[in-house]
């Protein structure tokens, strides 16, 4: 009997690490391929698609860093502290001033804030981290359009991605350092992803 728990602990060892640690022999062309292309290195920082004020951005960056302690709170794995803290960014999130942009920027504005509402409004509204964490994707993801939309100005976040999060279908996630912190794993497999672009 031990052996076979010894020999499974072993087989979902080399299965993580080939999910996590890097590419297998067999797609080793694959991987040629890709870093040829670049889409396997990360993407660097682009300018932001609407020229905003800046202080706009200032604003940005605090819902940014509001994000950042909800995503470390996934990180910890800690229910109640990522309903506490998505409920801190609710606030920080509303008290955003849209009156400084104005056209396609402000529409756009419109539609990322509201997704950002309803994922935030999802996230406070359950004790389930893993039905908060499905809603983390999608706040993540509307964050990250926000920033390509309008910029950080001087601040740098890093879009990092687990290839294994949701049953391999895989989530991406925002942070401001390189180092990775898997939100959709906590300690079960804090390091695994890759940073995939570098935004500011």
């Amino acid at each position: 009997m031990k052996m076979k728990t010894l020999f499974a602990l072993a087989l979902f060892t080399v299965v993580m690490f080939t999910q996590c640690g890097g590419p297998r022999k067999e797609d080793a062309a694959a991987t040629e391929a890709e870093h040829a292309s670049g889409s396997e290195t990360a993407q660097a920082a682009t300018g932001p698609q609407f020229e905003v004020d800046k202080l706009f951005q200032e604003q940005l960056v605090r819902v940014l860093q509001n994000y950042l302690k909800v995503k470390d709170a996934f990180v910890a794995s800690d229910a109640a502290l990522v309903k506490s803290e998505a409920a801190n960014f609710r606030k920080v999130l509303k008290a955003v001033d849209p009156k400084m942009l104005n056209g396609p920027a402000l529409n756009d504005w419109s539609n990322y804030s509201n997704n950002l509402e309803m994922a935030l409004a999802e996230i406070t509204g359950t004790d389930d981290i893993e039905a908060q964490r499905a809603s983390f994707s999608a706040l993540s993801d509307n964050l990250y359009r926000s920033i390509k939309a309008y910029g950080l100005g001087t601040m740098t976040a890093y879009y990092e991605f687990c290839p294994m999060a949701f049953n391999d279908q895989g989530g991406y996630w925002l942070s401001d350092s390189k180092e990775i912190r898997n939100p959709y794993f906590g300690d079960k497999m804090l390091t695994c992803g890759r940073v995939t672009e570098e935004l500011n």
